[in-house]
């Protein structure tokens, strides 16, 4: 059976049942769901939580789902977190291609909303922190073609519901995905989007890779996989959508029009930027049946974890091309699992540490700290890193 976020949650009770917490009673989508997961983490416990009745409506929602990395290394089928990080950029090395299935061989075509029938208000759209401006979406990987090539580039934004058929639309300036929008702005044109809610979790951690330039990431979500992912055709666009989600949003991007947008619980744990943002004009909505609704734990551990493996694999295939004599790679939870990477490597000539910080900074414009060490510390264990700069670093000498 293909793999999708059905298959994973099953996998994930056989295997660590105790990973997982369903909640049977009413959750009101305003902060309750996610001041239960607060709860959890205060307790320095983090489960995927799973609750069963949203107020208002029909639609259950599973949050939490990417704040460990052992539970994306399940997901990965890798035994161990850095095994998991080494399989990942050898995956993302090898995709492969998609496969296209009718319609009636995709759940997410179950239900098909159209015209009049669309309306966001059947989801259980979260408002996640106190200080955000209303519901977002989150967890959600949108799709678009690069205009001129047709490329595909998939990323995760932010999405405020702004009513029943418009949807914000806040891409950080620096992701492809900006650089996509801009091109259609730039010819006056609408550009065409897919929002794919709830799939397996290989789909938003290929989604938040760090490709070098537009597109791949659908192809590297089948490598993450270890099967193509299929795709089936978009109903109001010319855009293939993963067949297998529980939920796809489509929509176009009206150019040179803005919407007043945030602020939100970004993953430096600081409500981020307000103002004017593009938005997108919603043309349809397709469904299972019974859908189930993700959304992502903001300003919170999920937030940092789930976007940071799959930025661990790019940064090991980029850093290791540089210096081959890479050992490990790891983007510790103390810098948000973005701004601090440690890098280990068993140095077999002069310069290869500042090779390999240099082409971390490359990979990721997020990072501000690097820290190399010898190949015998852990850097999964802070402790031990902490240790080496304690003890084997002299800035006058390897402070670059």
């Amino acid at each position: 059976m293909p793999k999708d976020l059905r298959t994973y949650l099953d996998n994930l009770l056989e295997k660590r049942p105790q990973d997982v917490v369903v909640v049977d009673r009413e959750i009101d989508p305003r902060y309750e769901a996610c001041a239960v997961v607060e709860k959890f983490e205060r307790e320095n416990k983090f489960p995927l939580v799973f609750f069963k009745k949203i107020k208002d409506s029909k639609i259950p929602l599973v949050i939490n789902l990417g704040a460990t990395y052992e539970r994306l290394a399940l997901a990965l089928g890798s035994p161990t977190v850095p095994q998991m990080v080494k399989d990942l950029a050898t995956m993302e090395h090898n995709p492969l291609p998609v496969k296209e299935v009718s319609p009636k061989d995709a759940p997410v075509k179950e239900v098909i909303l159209k015209g009049n029938d669309v309306d966001l208000d059947l989801l259980p759209i979260l408002t996640h922190n106190e200080g955000d401006a209303g519901k977002y979406i989150n967890a959600a990987a949108l799709i678009c073609k690069e205009r001129g090539t047709n490329a595909v580039n998939v990323g995760i934004y932010r999405h405020q519901k702004q009513s029943k058929r418009q949807l914000g639309l806040m891409i950080n300036p620096a992701n492809h995905g900006n650089y996509v929008r801009a091109e259609y702005e730039d010819h006056n044109e609408p550009m065409e989007v897919a929002l794919a809610i709830g799939h397996h979790p290989a789909l938003n951690m290929a989604a938040v890779s760090k490709q070098a330039g537009v597109g791949r990431e659908l192809e590297v979500a089948g490598a993450f996989l270890g099967e193509p992912l299929e795709v089936v055709k978009a109903e109001t666009v010319n855009l293939m959508v993963p067949a297998r989600c529980e939920i796809v949003i489509e929509g176009v991007v009206p150019p040179k029009k803005r919407h007043y947008e945030g602020p939100f619980g970004e993953w430096p744990h600081y409500y981020y930027k307000e103002g004017e943002q593009p938005y997108i004009e919603v043309t349809a909505i397709t469904m299972r049946k019974n859908p189930i609704y993700q959304s992502i734990h903001s300003a919170h551990f999920e937030h940092n974890i789930i976007g940071a493996a799959p930025r661990l694999g790019s940064l090991f295939r980029r850093i290791q091309e540089a210096v081959p004599s890479l050992t490990g790679v790891n983007m510790p939870i103390s810098g948000a699992a973005r701004a601090h990477c440690y890098i280990s490597v068993k140095k077999r000539a002069e310069g290869e540490p500042k090779q390999a910080a240099l082409a971390a900074f490359v990979t990721d414009p997020n990072i501000k700290l690097v820290i190399v060490v010898d190949d015998d510390v852990d850097v999964f264990n802070e402790t031990q890193v902490l240790w080496a700069l304690a003890m084997r670093f002299q800035a006058d000498r390897d402070l670059v």
